[in-house]
């Protein structure tokens, strides 16, 4: 397995900021997106990468690549002025962090939003964010999880997802 990288981001999800805003609400879901995203690729070895459950299936590498393709949309989206225009090949490790950063860079900018939250300051509806591309990618984070489980390299059972944390 591989070594526990918690530099990246996403290890654990950030504390919650005391009031809520439309900012803050959408940069947490953002966060807890950033955290499933982590955990359900923290270890992946060559041959969880390589799993295809069909012949009509994904690959468990094709589909973090989508994931990628996705915090790339919702990134260029809400950060107009600082764009992800990466179109290079990358290995797993450089996906993985690309993406996590994409993430990130979302979430603060959203959390540092003023309110009221202007919905129509990105490049499509934010509505459209929640319902597409987070949500595509919260649906895919699952199926990498269900995909390493089925290659033998099960999700780590210390991350409790309701707390965001990490167990010792």
């Amino acid at each position: 397995m591989a070594q526990l990288d918690n530099t990246l981001p996403y290890y654990e999800i950030p504390d919650y900021t005391e009031s809520y805003t439309e900012g803050t609400v959408a940069a947490r879901m953002i966060d807890a997106l950033g955290f499933r995203y982590y955990w359900a690729t923290e270890g992946l070895r060559e041959e969880d990468l390589n799993y295809k459950p069909s012949e009509s299936g994904r690959e468990t590498r094709e589909t973090i690549e989508h994931i990628y393709s996705l915090s790339k949309f919702i990134r260029n989206s809400v950060l107009i002025n600082e764009k992800d225009t990466n179109i290079a090949q990358f290995n797993f490790e450089a996906i993985r962090k690309q993406t996590l950063t994409n993430f990130k860079l979302v979430s603060d900018a959203l959390r540092n939003t003023e309110a009221p939250f202007q919905l129509n300051t990105t490049e499509v509806p934010f509505w459209n964010l929640i319902n597409g591309p987070i949500s595509d990618a919260i649906w895919h984070c699952g199926q990498v999880v269900l995909l390493r489980r089925a290659s033998g390299n099960p999700f780590n059972s210390k991350v409790n997802l309701f707390s965001g944390k990490v167990k010792d």
